[in-house]
């Protein structure tokens, strides 16, 4: 069994290369990361629409997108990670 290169930064491991399999707990994490972002972002979206003050209007648009990107990313990470997976069967 290959170990990880591992940091020991602040007391935690930081991992160089992501696993090669990903356990039940980190896809459960992952999941709540998505459905978080996604929230986050629905929630920013019904907030601008509610609002009257344009710049509070603005800032809630700018959230709600950083959220977006954010899962978008995460989805991404997990969309070539399952395509790597695949190609290597």
């Amino acid at each position: 069994m290959q170990q990880q290169n591992v940091g020991t930064e602040y007391g935690q491991g930081i991992m160089q290369q992501p696993p090669q399999i990903i356990s039940s707990k980190d896809s459960l994490y992952l999941t709540d990361m998505l459905s978080w972002n996604l929230l986050a972002m629905k929630k920013a979206h019904f907030y601008a629409t509610q609002c009257q003050d344009q710049e509070i209007k603005a800032a809630m648009e700018r959230c709600g997108q950083m959220h977006q990107q954010h899962y978008e990313r995460i989805l991404g990470h997990l969309n070539q990670q399952n395509q790597q997976s695949t190609a290597m069967q």
